[in-house]
């Protein structure tokens, strides 16, 4: 919370709330636990706030998606001016690395385990990523 300057978090479900609040320099975050209100409450502005996600592409089931397997941050290319690992078009065999996920300053390398053609990037370069979330689609052979 001191790191991105913030002095409340409200988080609610269905069934629970938990708010963390920061008061002062000195005092450790105050937490509050408890059922979420039954009742159809207004949005607050932390909600309002958040820009609705768009809908889902339609996605060809005949495409295999690569999945990230960790939460980190999303490379492309080894540096910024190395070529990229792989580009739309680019043909893949398993050993083949796409990308690179830099997980607590440690970049691990992403290989296709599978053979084909890639069809989609679905991740821009420095981008975060969590764990499961598609990478790559790709044309299998």
């Amino acid at each position: 919370m001191v790191g991105n300057d913030l002095t409340e978090l409200d988080l609610r479900d269905s069934e629970e709330q938990v708010t963390l609040r920061r008061h002062g320099v000195n005092q450790a975050p105050h937490v509050v636990v408890g059922p979420a209100a039954t009742s159809a409450a207004p949005a607050t502005s932390a909600t309002q706030t958040m820009a609705k996600a768009p809908a889902p592409a339609v996605i060809d089931e005949s495409l295999k998606k690569i999945e990230s397997p960790m939460v980190g941050t999303f490379y492309l290319s080894a540096n910024p001016e190395s070529p990229q690992f792989v580009t739309v078009g680019s043909r893949v065999e398993p050993d083949t690395v796409v990308c690179l996920i830099e997980a607590m300053k440690i970049f691990n390398e992403i290989k296709a385990e599978c053979s084909g053609t890639v069809e989609k990037i679905l991740v821009g370069n420095a981008e975060a990523v969590e764990f499961g979330q598609g990478l790559f689609l790709i044309k299998p052979d």
